[in-house]
Parts: C-alpha cells; sequence; structure tokens
C-alpha cells in the first residue's frame, strides 16, 4: 500500500504498467527457472545469495541496452522502470554489492569451462520455447542470417602483437629470473607494446624489428620452459611463434601474411577471436548465426536460437550445428537462407532430418548459360537418399546405378538423344564402347542440384522472407556501436549476444501485446498458470 509504485499517479501508473517493463516481468523475469543455476552454489546450509532470477535479468538489460556495468548498477537503483521489470515495486528494496553481479558471471562461465554447457542459453531456450506455445507462434517456417561482431580487443599490427606476446611472459618470471633475462628483454620493456611498434618507421625496418623479435622469442622459450612451460602467457608466446615464424633448414625465417591462418591469435586478450575478410572489409572477432520464425501467418516473430564462433568458422558448418536442436525444439521444416549456406556439412543432415532449405543465392562461380545443369534433371530418391531414376529435360526417364569407381551415373537411349534439341547443350557424354550416353554425378553434386533448383523456383516467388533477417541482426547489435561487444572471449560474447536476442523477442511481444485488443490478452494470460502468481501479486490498475 505504501510502495513507490502505489503513490504514483494513476495516469503514471497505467504508463508503468503497460510498458516495456511489466511485459519483462511477466514474459522474461517469472519464466527464469531458477533451479537450472543451483549447480553454481552449494547444497549445504550456507550465506543465502541474491535471487538467481534478479542476476539473469540484469544481464538481459545490460546487453539489451548497451549499459555499462555502473549504468546498470544505477538503473536498478534509481529507475522505477527497470525495478518494475525486476519485481520490485518500492526503490528501498533489494539492494546488493554491484560485485555479486561479477561473482555469478565468473561462476557461470567456469561452469562453462568444466561442462561446455552455458546455463543462460539454456535459459533463452526455455523461455523462448515457452513463449512459442503460450504466443501461438507458427515455427516451422524459419530464416537465418549470419553478421560480424568485434570482441572488445586493440586492432594489433603484427610487431605490436608480438612484442605484447613478449612483454606478458616477463610478467611471470621470478625476481631471478628477471634478473637473469633482463638484457634479453631490455628493448622490450622501455615502453608499452604501442609504444614500440610507433617508433619503428618504414616497411624495411619493420621486417627487420619482426625477425628481431622472432629470435628473442625462440630464445625466451628455450629459457623459460622448463620452469613455466604450464603458464598461459608461455603458451601464448608459444603459439604466437608457431604462427608467425619458421625453420627452414634450421634458419629461423618470418612466414608471410599469406601462411597465417585466419585462425591465428588476433589479441593476446581474446585468444578465440579470429580474422576473416568479407566483402573487401577485414574483421577481428566472432559471427553470430541467429535464426528466427518467419512464417506468414504469424503476427509475431520470435528469435529461436543464437550461436557464435570465431568468425572463420563458415556458414555451413553453423546451419549443421544448430539444424538437430531446431528440429527437436521447434519442428522446423523449411529454412530460408543467403547463399552462404548449403554444403557438404549440413546438406546429409538436412536430408535426415527432412529439412528444405530456400536460398535467396548460389555460392561458388555461375554455371555455363548455354549449358543444362544437373538442377535441370529431375531425380528421384529412395527412403535412404540413393537416387533411382532420372527424367531429362525433354521427358527421358532412365535408371540410376552405381558408377564402377565413385558416384553414379544414368544411361540414355542413343536413338532418342540423336533427335533431342538440346543435345548440344545436355550435360550427357558420348563413350567409345558403350553407344548410350552417360550422365556421372555425385551425391554431393545431386544436393547442390537440389538446393539450386529451391533457390530458382524461389526466385519467382512474391517477396523474399529471408530480407527482414537483416533487420533482425541490426536489432541484435544495435546496442553495441559498430557491432562491437564491450567483452572478450567467446563464452562472454555468446552470453551477451543471447541476452541481446531475448531484449529483442521482449520488445516484439510487447509491441504486439499493444497491438491486440484486452480480451486476447487476458485470455491468453490466464491460460499460463505459471504466470497467474505475476498478476496476483501486483496490484494492477486496469
Amino acid at each position: 500500500m505504501f510502495s513507490t509504485v502505489s503513490k504514483l499517479p494513476s495516469k503514471v501508473r497505467r504508463v508503468l504498467e503497460t510498458s516495456w517493463a511489466d511485459t519483462f516481468y511477466r514474459e522474461v523475469f517469472c519464466r527464469i527457472d531458477e533451479d537450472i543455476f543451483s549447480v553454481l552454489y552449494s547444497g549445504s546450509a550456507s550465506r543465502p545469495n541474491i535471487a538467481i532470477n534478479l542476476l539473469v535479468g540484469l544481464e538481459l538489460l545490460k546487453a539489451g541496452n548497451g549499459w555499462s556495468d555502473a549504468e546498470l548498477y544505477e538503473h536498478f537503483l534509481f529507475d522505477i522502470q527497470v525495478r518494475y521489470a525486476l519485481g520490485y515495486t518500492d526503490l528501498g528494496d533489494g539492494t546488493f554489492a554491484i560485485r555479486t553481479l561479477y561473482y555469478f558471471r565468473d561462476r557461470l562461465s567456469k561452469y562453462y569451462l568444466k561442462t561446455g554447457i552455458n546455463l543462460l542459453e539454456t535459459t533463452f531456450r526455455d523461455i523462448t520455447d515457452a513463449q512459442i506455445v503460450d504466443l501461438v507462434v507458427q515455427t516451422g517456417t524459419q530464416r537465418m542470417d549470419s553478421t560480424q561482431l568485434a570482441s572488445n580487443i586493440v586492432n594489433s599490427s603484427r610487431l605490436r602483437l608480438l612484442v605484447e606476446g613478449t612483454q606478458r611472459t616477463h610478467k611471470i618470471l621470478s625476481e631471478a629470473d628477471k634478473s637473469r633475462l633482463e638484457e634479453i628483454y631490455a628493448p622490450y620493456l622501455k615502453g608499452s607494446s604501442d609504444h614500440y611498434s610507433y617508433r619503428v618507421k618504414g616497411k624495411d625496418a619493420n621486417q627487420s624489428h619482426l625477425q628481431r623479435v622472432g629470435a628473442t622469442m625462440q630464445s625466451l622459450l628455450k629459457e623459460l620452459e622448463e620452469n613455466y612451460a604450464e603458464e598461459n602467457s608461455y603458451k601464448v608466446l608459444e603459439r604466437l611463434f608457431s604462427e608467425h615464424f619458421k625453420l627452414v633448414e634450421k634458419e629461423l625465417l618470418l612466414k608471410e601474411k599469406e601462411e597465417i591462418s585466419s585462425g591465428s591469435l588476433q589479441s593476446v586478450d581474446d585468444l578465440e577471436a579470429s580474422y576473416r575478410k568479407k566483402a573487401g572489409e577485414s574483421y577481428q572477432g566472432y559471427v553470430a548465426n541467429i535464426s528466427e520464425t518467419c512464417e506468414p501467418k504469424n503476427k509475431l516473430q520470435l528469435i529461436t536460437k543464437v550461436q557464435v564462433e570465431p568468425n572463420n568458422v563458415d556458414d555451413d558448418k553453423m546451419l549443421a550445428d544448430a539444424l538437430a536442436e531446431l528440429k527437436e525444439r521447434t519442428d522446423v521444416k523449411k529454412i530460408y537462407l543467403d547463399g552462404g549456406y548449403g554444403g557438404e556439412a549440413s546438406d546429409p543432415i538436412l536430408e535426415d532430418l527432412s529439412v528444405e532449405i530456400i536460398q535467396t543465392a548460389i555460392r561458388g562461380a555461375k554455371g555455363q548459360e548455354n549449358k543444362l545443369h544437373l538442377s535441370d534433371f529431375d531425380i528421384q530418391q529412395d527412403e535412404k537418399g540413393n537416387p533411382t531414376t532420372m527424367t531429362c529435360p525433354q521427358g527421358q526417364e532412365v535408371e540410376i546405378q552405381l558408377a564402377r569407381k565413385s558416384g553414379w551415373q544414368a544411361r540414355f537411349d542413343p536413338k532418342i538423344c540423336e533427335t533431342c534439341l538440346l543435345m548440344e547443350r545436355c550435360l550427357v557424354k558420348k563413350q567409345k564402347r558403350d553407344p548410350r550416353p552417360v550422365l556421372s554425378f555425385r551425391i554431393k553434386e545431386l544436393r547442390a542440384a537440389k538446393r539450386r533448383k529451391a533457390y530458382l523456383i524461389h526466385k519467382k516467388d512474391e517477396g523474399n522472407l529471408r530480407a527482414a533477417a537483416e533487420a533482425t541482426m541490426r536489432s541484435a547489435k544495435h546496442a553495441f556501436p559498430a557491432g562491437k561487444l564491450p567483452v572478450r572471449g567467446k563464452f562472454r560474447v555468446t552470453s551477451m549476444m543471447i541476452a541481446s536476442a531475448m531484449h529483442v523477442n521482449l520488445k516484439r511481444i510487447w509491441r504486439y501485446e499493444r497491438a491486440v485488443s484486452l480480451f486476447d490478452f487476458l485470455f491468453r494470460f490466464f491460460r499460463d498458470e505459471n504466470l497467474v502468481f505475476c498478476l496476483l501479486s501486483r496490484n494492477y490498475a486496469f
């Protein structure tokens, strides 16, 4: 009766109760299953922790709004909307020390490193699945797209990176070893790695210094191996040396840029970030792959899955990794994609799960315009996916058999082929011993042909269901200027993108609820028994 919210004027209170904060409380906060986080804490009697749903809710608000930890804490203390979203109706309730949030993240990270399970991802999956059922969102048709992310690392030159790796090893040395190796380290301790590289002018001087740093690294690896081989800084130095230098007949040589892998270390502060060049732009960091519903009948579309990998991971692999879970959770039947997806990794899984992909472009070189393509032939397959019969564009149907060495082949009637108007453009080839023209192909080519056929059919359709995925990518990264997240490492980047995706879903649900009638809203609300308590615990002013 005497809370901060209850003292608000009735009009102001109605605005609060119809804002995103109330939707967050019902659709996200009340759905957080705290039990799954019990693995992070002791089961014996001990000092009580801050409520887990509060800590998770704060993580979602931080990522969705792009706040720093200091801004997040201030909003929690003084912002009525934020506190209302987290279940508080009075400004004086629920205070905690901000370091509790740091400890929580640390526990999440350690649990992930130990088990490979991201509990925030589990929370996202459970909440989203409940929202899909409650809001009657059809999930049979979805779209998928990827976007580049940058972690919070400095865009270092090659020289600066190597010098920084060398300097980091000095910090782990004992005082005796610092004294013993003082002469070796001397050139690199006169300032930061940035200062060192700034003083080097000219390409020739840069190459000379790179070679000199390489010799120093080689010497240090030998000197420090016995006592420091298990230290992280030593392992980083060892990795940098192997990625940038090579021994040719015992001579130390600097590798050319073309010889360095895209998965090479980009920063000593982020060991998982990678390098990628796309559409003429260079990127350092990660790639996020996001799936969402796109059924035209839906009044509301929701993000269903978020994946984050080093940015040199191919889109096709991320599609392959996502399919099994998406099929189990959402029973997806059709996915709209761009040309970067589809290939050896995902094609077999797509067949096994009976999921169709519709691409808005095709990867690889274009076929010759005056030649037929394998996709122009109608190929039937059995339950195991093996091709059985083939019908050419002119209607000649023949059986398909295993080729002697590898792949499959179909032999056509030579009399029919000789009179065919498409013979000059056809893929069939004449044989020396067998008069029947033959068309040979592999399963890989057959799958590519199926994708191309679906693509050509889709080109004739009106509209493009995949196009809206670009807006979703922008929404998920909107809180991070230039797509650069304020965190490092795959786990933290993944957690922040998952939290951002949940915030995107929240805003969509809020806009959806504002558009539906009050009757429809109340009917949906009371149908979910888990949320009735949320309503009863608030003094709503309808």
